[in-house]
């Protein structure tokens, strides 16, 4: 908390944050004394006492871990509840990645961050930038007999995606969007007609879509990101293959947003020439 309190005042709200923690839990002046090895006469006073006086150290912790709060919160010094191993335990948790698409998880983020700006580096071309036939071509050989009815299934939510009232930042490194138009690298074997539909899907939805949904692309000889996803001031959730690691606090994902805005600031191709480079990579395909 930043407002300081007098004596008087952070002794009333102990007795006020003790009482709410204690009916939350319902637990009776009887069974917090006993937890905490004091008369039940003492718990009493402490919920009914008056004037600046607080609890000793030992009864003020004794308190805390009985009633499942951090001391901290007890006495004014914070706003949350939580001890400081549930917070940490919230600020950082593993999700396991399907080999899919949106799944359930990924796509709860993004409701949960609608009308905020969305900060993506994805590990390939953003799924819900890509045509069927690119889906079909990449996801088809793990999902086997199932990938076209998962690719249905998914639509909905990449239609959502698209047409959500966030805005979306995406970087990606130049090599990227340069291998799928050359079928290299991960892209290999991906026939030339399935390239250019695709090119030509990624020009008119950044025709459509433009400026709430920017593209840029960084040079990563200069530049590194691992795939990540900012969901406005909420989380940020980072790609590991085989389980997205998702943090909560604040301070983190600023220092993540602030890494994700060097990428846009360095980007060799900003969101307003990335259609004239996707035309000239076009060009360069043979159908």
């Amino acid at each position: 908390m930043t407002d300081k309190l007098d004596k008087r005042d952070r002794a009333a709200q102990f007795r006020q944050r003790l009482a709410r923690a204690m009916e939350e839990r319902d637990i009776s002046q009887s069974a917090l004394a006993r937890d905490i090895g004091v008369n039940r006469s003492t718990v009493s006073q402490l919920l009914t006492g008056e004037g600046a006086r607080l609890p000793n150290a030992h009864v003020v912790g004794s308190c805390a871990t009985a009633l499942g709060v951090s001391a901290d919160w007890l006495l004014s010094l914070s706003d949350r509840p939580e001890s400081a191993a549930e917070l940490l335990a919230l600020s950082l948790s593993m999700t396991k990645a399907p080999r899919a698409l949106v799944d359930e998880r990924i796509f709860e983020w993004h409701k949960e961050a609608a009308g905020y700006k969305v900060r993506y580096v994805p590990a390939t071309l953003p799924d819900m930038l890509k045509t069927r036939a690119v889906l079909e071509w990449e996801y088809a050989p793990h999902l086997g007999r199932t990938a076209d009815q998962a690719i249905g299934a998914s639509e909905d939510r990449l239609t959502w995606m698209r047409s959500a009232q966030s805005d979306y930042e995406i970087a990606m490194p130049l090599y990227e969007i340069d291998s799928f138009a050359r079928a290299t690298g991960y892209y290999e074997g991906l026939c030339p007609k399935i390239r250019m539909d695709q090119i030509d899907h990624l020009l008119e939805l950044s025709d459509q879509l433009y400026p709430r949904m920017r593209i840029y692309l960084f040079d990563a000889k200069r530049l590194y990101s691992a795939p990540v996803t900012i969901f406005g001031p909420l989380l940020c959730v980072f790609y590991a293959g085989s389980h997205y690691m998702a943090f909560r606090d604040r301070d983190r994902i600023e220092v993540f947003s602030r890494h994700f805005d060097t990428l846009v600031r360095e980007a060799d191709v900003t969101a307003r020439d990335f259609p004239d480079h996707l035309r000239q990579l076009r060009s360069t395909i043979s159908a």
